[in-house]
């Protein structure tokens, strides 16, 4: 069953072509396409394109059929355990087909009245931001989650020092505090980004039907309210063009999470091999060779490093597939959602697993006891002659000369006092700035008013 049907049937490989992974990934949009259903079909009945009993025979079904999709496998099963699981059957196009197959099915002509003043273009667009928007807020949690055991992590190793490397070569005293407070930090900036998305995500397309409107005066601002959105987008053009933008905008924001979770991986694989012998996991969080008894290698890390860097080729992978389309809806953008939608899953998951490695992560007392890091405090000299009077250019060359000349003496004391130093993480005051972002998103607004749309 197609929306668009006639009387002529497409070829059998035309369809099979078309349709492509869509009845895979229109599942996971099964339940936003009800409630933008619901939303629709109330404001059809403030304009009277459908009667208010009307409207509430389609709602009360669209509830129905929302209670059916929890029940798929692939999706959260907490409807009621009596419904039979929503699929798409092998003849039905797209989940928008299915919806309303099923809503003619048991409805008759009430059913084929809630395709008034909306097109298939306008329903995906919603669909897929009402998905977006969701897939962002648990992403958001997920970091959150994530941020706090760094922070935490941070504070319980701020007193163990550690190597700081530039170039790869030795360079001056870091510490476990800070480099694990580093990364907390990168998440704040990379959640800001990810509220940059969400405000993109989170305006209302219904309305905007094939990308030029309708003649029927519908009341967008109503469907807006109902789903919880932000604002509109108000032009209707600029509506279709967004498909495409949305993604993109959300891929760069997921892509950069995933940066911070690539690097940190690598440094953790660096960190834990035997020349560095930083830290160590317990054996169940490595793996072993099957030739070589003695390997505990860092997969779980080197596997988060290949899915993040596979995540962070995904804005690129977006903006090809747009490249040079011009205004107007394009079968191109059917694409986007085989690309986009499993890198929630994927992006959770490698925060989870570093959530689970670094959580029994141990971490090496006195490494820079050893004398092969004695030049990591050749900056901390400097600095002591120039505190006893020594311009810094002359106190430098002394150092580098004695270094040179084998006479190089130093301690392994640290006294970093300022904002952001060794000894001043400043923890509390990047907590607070993540608190900020975070409170920024009002989550409630959403959730709200689909919870509201659901009670009827």
């Amino acid at each position: 069953m197609k929306l668009w049907s006639k009387n002529i049937d497409s070829l059998k490989e035309v369809e099979l072509f078309t349709v492509g992974k869509d009845r895979e990934f229109d599942l996971l949009l099964a339940p936003f396409d009800v409630l933008g259903n619901i939303a629709h079909a109330k404001m059809l009945a403030t304009v009277g394109l459908l009667t208010t009993e009307e409207a509430e025979i389609l709602a009360k079904e669209l509830h129905q059929i929302y209670a059916s999709i929890q029940q798929h496998p692939s999706l959260p099963a907490n409807g009621n355990k009596g419904e039979a699981a929503f699929v798409i059957q092998d003849d039905v196009e797209d989940v928008h087909s299915q919806v309303e197959f099923l809503l003619t099915q048991k409805l008759g002509d009430i059913g084929k009245k809630i395709h008034s003043a909306r097109s298939r273009n306008d329903q995906v667009l919603v669909d897929v931001k009402l998905f977006l928007r969701a897939e962002l807020e648990q992403t958001v949690h997920a970091v959150q989650s994530f941020f706090e055991l760094l922070t935490a992590k941070s504070e319980e190793f701020r007193e163990y020092l550690l190597p700081g490397y530039t170039h790869l070569q030795l360079a001056m005293p870091s510490s476990f505090g800070l480099w694990l407070g580093a990364y907390a930090e990168s998440l704040v900036d990379d959640t800001i980004t990810l509220k940059a998305a969400y405000d993109v995500v989170n305006k209302n397309p219904l309305g905007s039907a094939a990308g030029y409107g309708s003649s029927f005066p519908i009341n967008r601002t109503l469907t807006t309210q109902l789903l919880g959105f932000a604002d509109l987008n108000y032009n209707v053009v600029y509506a279709q063009m967004g498909r495409g933008k949305a993604e993109r905008i959300v891929a760069m924001a997921l892509a950069n999470v995933a940066e911070t979770l690539a690097k940190l991986s690598m440094d953790a694989c660096l960190f834990l091999n035997q020349n560095f012998g930083f830290i160590s996991f317990p054996p169940q969080l490595t793996t072993g060779s099957s030739i070589m008894p003695h390997k505990k290698n860092p997969d779980v890390f080197e596997l988060i490093r290949s899915y993040c860097n596979r995540i962070k080729a995904l804005p690129n992978e977006i903006m090809m597939m747009t490249t040079n389309l011009p205004s107007g809806y394009h079968r191109d953008l059917q694409l986007l959602k085989e690309h986009l939608f499993p890198a929630f899953t994927t992006l959770r998951s490698c925060m989870e697993m570093a959530g689970l490695m670094l959580s029994n992560m141990e971490v090496k007392k006195d490494i820079l006891q050893d004398e092969k890091y004695k030049y990591l405090f050749s900056v901390e000299e400097v600095n002591k002659l120039v505190l006893e009077g020594l311009p810094f250019r002359d106190a430098y060359k002394k150092v580098g000369l004695d270094i040179e000349a084998g006479q190089f003496t130093y301690s392994t004391e640290v006294n970093h006092t300022h904002e952001g130093s060794i000894g001043n993480l400043c923890n509390h005051k990047i907590t607070a700035n993540m608190h900020e972002v975070l409170s920024s998103f009002e989550f409630e607004n959403a959730s709200g008013a689909l919870e509201q749309l659901l009670k009827g």
